[in-house]
C-alpha cells in the first residue's frame, strides 16, 4: 500500500524510502560555488530571507539553488526594503551577487 502522504504528492516513494519534495529538497550536488557558475550577468531570484538591520540576506534562483548577498550588493541598488518571496533581479559576478533590485527596475548600464 502506497503511505497516504505519496498519494497527496507530497512524497515519493523509493527503494530507500520515502524522500520529501518542495522548495527545500532541491540541492545542488556539486555546492552553490559550482552550481551558480553557469550563471552570468543578470538573473531573476525569489528573496528567501532579508535583514533590514544587516540589510543582507539570500535569494532562491529559480533552480532551487540558494545564494546569499551582503550589505554591498543590497546599497548598490536603490531598495530600502525586501520583503519574503518578492521576485527581484540580481547581477552576478564570478559566482556572487553585486546589485539587487525589483525585476520592474532597470539595472545599471541596462535600459
Amino acid at each position: 500500500m502506497i503511505p497516504r502522504t505519496a498519494r497527496r504528492g507530497r512524497t515519493s516513494v523509493r527503494p530507500g524510502g520515502a524522500v520529501p519534495r518542495g522548495p527545500g529538497a532541491r540541492r545542488c550536488p556539486y555546492g552553490p560555488a559550482r552550481a551558480v557558475a553557469g550563471y552570468a550577468g543578470r538573473v531573476q531570484a525569489t528573496v528567501r530571507i532579508f535583514d533590514a538591520a544587516t540589510r543582507s540576506g539570500s535569494v532562491f534562483l529559480d533552480d532551487g539553488t540558494e545564494l546569499r548577498f551582503g550589505a554591498e550588493a543590497f546599497d548598490a541598488g536603490p531598495l530600502r526594503l525586501l520583503r519574503p518571496g518578492q521576485r527581484v533581479n540580481i547581477l552576478l559576478d564570478e559566482g556572487r551577487v553585486t546589485y539587487v533590485t525589483l525585476s520592474t527596475f532597470p539595472l545599471p548600464g541596462r535600459t
